[in-house]
């Protein structure tokens, strides 16, 4: 059996939950432990794929096709966790198969409640995810803030599933907020306090305390902190602010924080080995040797994490190359035929990221034309790619406005069209071509220089698809179909002939980058944007 590690939240949402079980699995790898984590989510969506990214941030794709979180993409950059569509489960979800159960009759005629009923399904789901095997420790993040209404069923299951265990075989650890009155040149304890007192009324008692500021907090603080929240004053951990997020599993390892953990849980683990993540990901953040400028050209660009693991991947080319990454965040709906070219003369390479709906295509179409036509590097991802395809179909083909079936259900060249498969689906949820699909690419192109192999696999979350009716026109032009996936003959990587790295893909090469591994064509990408 293994142990569970339960993270709370407290006071105010966004302080880090996610890093923090990300940097804990990391810390706790370094030590030689098998590690798996899992995010429960309280809102009602069966998954997030529904949801507008202005709304929820970035949806997170597994191997598998499960839509989920995009803390989940943390959990898989910082540590080696493979996580599945069981790694995150929603109140939706929950109620989903506690009402398909009474509906068939399971129940035996009770009455079904909150208690005992739907939180037995949350326990059960963290009890599947920790039947894996050779699995020493599960990490358990708990969406949202102490004091929600719809995080409660939650919180009271992992109440439960603390009695029904032994002591030494659960830990809670519970992020809070210590903030500072600059007004009055102070931290403040006392929300903190709240937030402790309020998970104790559920039945919670935090075991450690990530304890989020600004600067240090002193000797006194930390005692006031231990003696009203009932924790050892060596288990009030300072979450100090730092420059990069991939700096926290050392911060919380100065702290002795896996030791402690370990100590708490009666694991034994060997010699830390979280040197390489300082020396090879943390020191090259801080020390680069230069800098490279890159235009995210985006639909959502307002909400930081709407794409997070495209800016993530970015830092990680950047590491790879031992330089910086300054993203320049374009809105498409800003780019137009009077502003594009000044917009993107001072840039060293131009991103399309992917999307949905009719906003903001002009923009990105522009964009794209001035990446080819001044032999900017470009990567497109995406509706990236499908904008990629729509331009070069108008303006190198001739095919005046050439579409999208996703903007224009009549266009004369309808150059992206519907899968097949897809005309018949009506409902929105979890029907995409979602999850890892295999794609063959062509040897002497720009894509087998980047993966140096010619078959990978990469996951997809969309709904159209290159119309295959054009392909003769377009390779005739100049464009490269260098990706197809084996079995169904779809275009995954297109490439324009005679650019220096122009490469748009279908896929979502950003879920599968890490820090101390950049994705090849992020890594390619940025090697070509310096040498502009």
């Amino acid at each position: 059996m293994p142990k569970y590690i339960f993270i709370t939240g407290g006071v105010v949402s966004s302080l880090g939950k996610g890093l923090a079980a990300a940097s804990i699995a990391k810390l706790l790898e370094a030590r030689g432990l098998n590690v798996s984590i899992m995010k429960c989510d309280p809102y009602i969506n069966v998954d997030p794929g529904t949801m507008n990214p202005f709304q929820h941030g970035e949806v997170y794709v597994t191997d598998d096709g499960a839509e989920t979180d995009l803390d989940l993409g943390h959990y898989e950059r910082f540590s080696s966790v493979k996580l599945t569509q069981d790694n995150n489960i929603t109140t939706g979800r929950i109620y989903n198969t506690v009402i398909n159960k009474e509906r068939k009759g399971e129940y035996l005629g009770k009455t079904v409640q909150v208690i005992p009923h739907i939180t037995d399904e949350i326990k059960k789901g963290i009890k599947k995810v920790g039947a894996q095997k050779s699995l020493d420790v599960l990490i358990v993040e708990i969406g949202g803030t102490v004091g929600d209404i719809e995080g409660l069923p939650f919180l009271e299951a992992i109440r439960q599933f603390s009695l029904e265990n032994k002591r030494e075989d659960t830990m809670f650890i519970h992020l809070t907020l210590i903030p500072y009155i600059k007004s009055a040149d102070e931290q403040k304890t006392k929300p903190t306090q709240h937030s402790v007192g309020k998970l104790r009324e559920i039945g919670i008692q935090a075991d450690m305390l990530l304890c989020r500021c600004e600067k240090p907090f002193s000797a006194s603080a930390s005692e006031k902190i231990a003696l009203f929240c009932n924790v050892h004053k060596e288990d009030v951990i300072q979450g100090l602010d730092v420059s990069t997020i991939y700096e926290v599993p050392l911060s919380f390892k100065k702290q002795d924080v896996d030791k402690k953990i370990l100590r708490r849980l009666r694991l034994k683990g060997k010699k830390s080995k979280i040197e390489s993540w300082e020396t090879n990901v943390v020191n090259v953040i801080k020390n680069p040797t230069s800098t490279v400028k890159i235009a995210v050209v985006g639909k959502y660009i307002t909400l930081q994490d709407a794409y997070k693991s495209i800016y993530e991947a970015l830092t990680h080319g950047g590491i790879a190359n031992r330089v910086k990454v300054e993203i320049i965040r374009i809105d498409s709906e800003n780019v137009n035929e009077s502003n594009y070219r000044e917009l993107f003369k001072s840039v060293d390479g131009i991103l399309v990221p992917g999307g949905f709906g009719t906003r903001g295509i002009e923009g990105k179409i522009l964009s794209i034309k001035y990446a080819r036509e001044n032999n900017r590097p470009f990567l497109g991802i995406c509706l990236g790619m499908q904008t990629a395809v729509i331009e070069f179909a108008r303006n190198v083909c001739g095919f005046k406005n050439a579409n999208s079936m996703e903007f224009n259900m009549k266009t004369k060249y309808p150059v992206i069209s519907l899968m097949e498969k897809q005309k018949s689906i009506v409902n929105m949820g979890g029907t995409m071509r979602l999850g890892a699909y295999a794609c063959k690419i062509a040897p002497k192109t720009k894509a087998h220089q980047a993966y140096k192999k010619t078959a990978i696999s990469e996951r997809h979350r969309h709904r159209f698809e290159f119309n295959s009716e054009f392909k003769n026109k377009l390779e005739a032009k100049g464009m490269i179909f260098s990706g197809i996936n084996p079995k169904t003959k779809l275009v995954e990587i297109v490439e324009i002939k005679d650019h220096p790295w122009f490469i748009a893909c279908q896929f979502h090469p950003e879920f599968q980058s890490k820090p101390d591994k950049a994705h090849p064509l992020f890594k390619g990408f940025v090697t070509a944007s310096l040498k502009k």
